[in-house]
């Protein structure tokens, strides 16, 4: 499979601005992997097509407020901060991504809030545009973490051209986000309403969960014709045993093991051994996954619609096959279904 076997063009005005007025009534497709069948529903009908004893995989993981915005020391030139992960909680050193970045220098000071209480200084440069800052605030950690958050603002994706409005908050975050560290939500699971996880709870449905910090690794575009010489970035993924234990039994009885985005697929995959069980983990994955691929976990699979020639689309293809999913993403472009994070969802079965 090549770069370009997942090209199609996808019209601006479908790349979802908003989401859907309530969650669970964004548009559903359905496609069927044996028959080739593809229906048009709402998402509240994906009950419809699960029994007692399936098993849902979730990722819990929380989107934290991401984007900061500062000025420059001296010149007071605007700058935008993304964090991407913390690495030393002692000395409030972080990953972050500048723009623009050929204004940032090492040495150079940021400040941050109508106060400048917040202040980081640049001590290396990682990547283009990539820098390692050390904040200095007087504070304790805790009150550090909590400027951050008072400071930060939802990291919607930068396809979405609007500024960021309150309701993004909340609508950018899946209704069981419990550990925080994504810098992206897993979309798939904004479309679960309270009301629905019920209604599948009281049919019996199982959920697990596992936790899968997204990265912006996830987005990154493959720049290479030969797929096997892309390589991913690192995620950090945690798999409790208790969790491991639901989706197992599922397996064992044949049920039907449904992940929940491509980040729990990526989850799956990365910690299931030899004999097709998911093992407990804690670490790090740079697994990716493009056709042909042999999956040893889920038989189902929920999933917003990807863009062109992106890693995620190229998982899906490997799960529905490539002919099946370019069909129906022809099918989704001309019902007009809304593209990525705030878009439609597909349900693979």
């Amino acid at each position: 499979m090549k770069l370009s076997n997942f090209n199609f063009d996808l019209p601006k005005e479908l790349l979802a601005e908003y989401p859907s007025e309530n969650r669970d009534e964004a548009r559903l497709m359905v496609v069927h992997r044996k028959t080739g069948e593809i229906e048009h529903k709402l998402f509240k009908d994906v009950i419809d097509y699960f029994d007692e004893g399936d098993v849902f995989v979730l990722n819990n993981t929380k989107v934290f407020p991401a984007r900061l915005y500062g000025n420059k020391e001296k010149t007071k030139a605007k700058i935008e901060v993304f964090l991407l992960r913390e690495l030393s909680a002692e000395q409030r050193l972080w990953d972050v991504l500048v723009d623009p970045a050929r204004k940032i220098r090492i040495g150079n000071k940021l400040y941050f809030g109508t106060t400048g209480d917040l202040v980081a200084e640049v001590i290396d440069n990682t990547t283009s545009r990539g820098r390692t800052l050390r904040f200095l605030f007087d504070g304790s950690y805790e009150e550090f973490r909590q400027r951050l958050l008072e400071l930060g603002q939802t990291p919607l994706p930068k396809y979405i051209s609007r500024p960021v409005e309150p309701e993004d908050e909340e609508r950018y975050q899946t209704i069981y986000a419990k550990h925080e560290g994504a810098v992206a939500a897993p979309t798939a699971g904004l479309h679960f309403s309270k009301h629905l996880m019920k209604r599948l709870e009281i049919k019996g449905i199982n959920f697990a969960e596992v936790t899968l910090h997204v990265g912006l690794g996830t987005f990154n575009p493959v720049e290479v014709e030969d797929l096997s010489k892309h390589k991913m970035d690192s995620e950090e993924i945690h798999i409790p045993e208790d969790q491991t234990k639901i989706i197992n039994h599922g397996k064992e009885n044949r049920k039907r093991i449904c992940a929940v985005g491509t980040t729990v697929m990526r989850v799956l995959e990365s910690s299931v051994s030899a004999d097709g069980m998911v093992n407990p983990f804690d670490g790090w994955t740079n697994k990716f996954i493009f056709p042909p691929y042999d999956f040893s976990v889920a038989n189902a699979m929920i999933t917003n619609f990807h863009t062109p020639k992106s890693t995620l689309l190229m998982m899906v293809s490997a799960f529905a096959g490539h002919d099946l999913i370019m069909r129906a993403y022809r099918e989704a472009v001309e019902q007009k279904y809304k593209f990525y994070s705030y878009g439609d969802a597909m349900l693979i079965l």
